[in-house]
């Protein structure tokens, strides 16, 4: 409602289809004006010769703007004038007389000064609204626009080096091409779906969800049970999403490929925050780490890029034993994130 209200003050004044339309509905508002003076005549003191006057006069002038506006101004002074300024029925002038008029002459041409720069004012508004309106659908637009060519120059890129692969006969050179490529082609996707001209940060859970359950549709088991929980309301800037996105992708996929390589098993990721600290964990109930295992990651490069990536974000990420059987991927991140 305040809006239509806003569209209909943006419109003033009115323009006609014909401009005498105009100063008809002046004379109308000017006559109403002077029957409610001569109805209120019995109940009003001596003098206001003009108090119902003022609001036809005011109101011409903000619906049609200048010249309807001091045509009434004089039309209603005339009438007062003639009705209701002693001595009546006649259009006496002496200094009383001159002082009335010049009181109301001047009233009547302050408030339609009012009313025209306000509206003056207000149309620019608009303009300058509607400008900077067509600029923001301008700019979503090559935003989108850019956005999408990156997101295709990466899976383009992905593409490549998954082409590439077949000229390979080396297995960890095309294991190493598989993981590039699928690293990009996932960079590209949350490029696309994470970033908004905006700047509106990500919600947390349905980022996590979305995110999870697309890397297990992709590893193509259907024997695990992925859960997601994490806070109501919480967001992610765009830059801090992809980051996460890439870790969570990598321990999951951990998950899946060294703890649960055999079985059907469950993987939790969960997200809390206490002490000034946000804690993501994916935890599986596969057979949990080797023996030897190297804490510092040793050469697993998908660990090494998690852990890389933490740092870039001032937070820290681990792999540890999980409490009942397993294995627990970690990242700790300060709630500024």
């Amino acid at each position: 409602m305040q809006r239509k209200n806003e569209r209909f003050v943006e419109r003033l004044p009115l323009v006609l289809r014909r401009p005498w339309h105009a100063y008809l509905l002046a004379t109308v508002f000017c006559l109403i004006a002077f029957a409610i003076r001569t109805v209120a005549e019995i109940a009003m003191p001596v003098g206001y010769p003009f108090v119902s006057f003022f609001p036809a006069v005011i109101l011409t002038s903000f619906l049609f703007g200048v010249r309807p506006g001091i045509y009434a101004g004089v039309l209603c002074g005339l009438i007062s004038w003639y009705f209701f300024i002693p001595p009546r029925m006649a259009f006496d002038l002496h200094p009383g007389v001159l002082l009335a008029l010049v009181f109301y002459g001047t009233v009547v041409a302050v408030d339609i000064a009012l009313i025209n720069l306000l509206q003056k004012a207000n149309f620019k508004l608009a303009v300058e609204r509607e400008r900077s309106r067509a600029l923001a659908e301008n700019r979503e637009l090559l935003f989108r626009e850019l956005q999408h060519r990156v997101s295709n120059n990466l899976q383009v890129v992905a593409a490549i080096l998954s082409l590439q692969r077949r000229h390979v006969d080396h297995d960890v050179a095309r294991r190493a091409l598989d993981d590039a490529s699928a690293r990009l082609a996932l960079v590209g996707r949350i490029s696309r779906a994470l970033y908004n001209p905006s700047g509106e940060g990500q919600n947390v859970r349905s980022f996590l969800t979305t995110l999870t359950a697309d890397v297990l549709e992709a590893s193509g088991r259907d024997d695990i049970v992925l859960t997601v929980d994490a806070p109501d309301g919480l967001t992610l800037e765009p830059d801090i999403a992809v980051s996460m996105a890439l870790i969570v992708t990598e321990a999951v996929n951990n998950a899946i490929e060294h703890g649960l390589p055999h079985r059907g098993g469950s993987i939790h990721v969960g997200l809390d925050i206490s002490d000034g600290t946000i804690t993501l964990d994916i935890t599986d109930d596969g057979k949990g780490l080797p023996a030897n295992f190297d804490p510092g990651f040793g050469q697993s490069l998908g660990l090494r890029i998690s852990n890389a990536l933490a740092g870039q974000l001032n937070g820290r990420f681990s792999l540890m034993p999980a409490a009942k059987g397993g294995a627990t991927a970690r990242l700790d991140l300060p709630v500024r994130a």
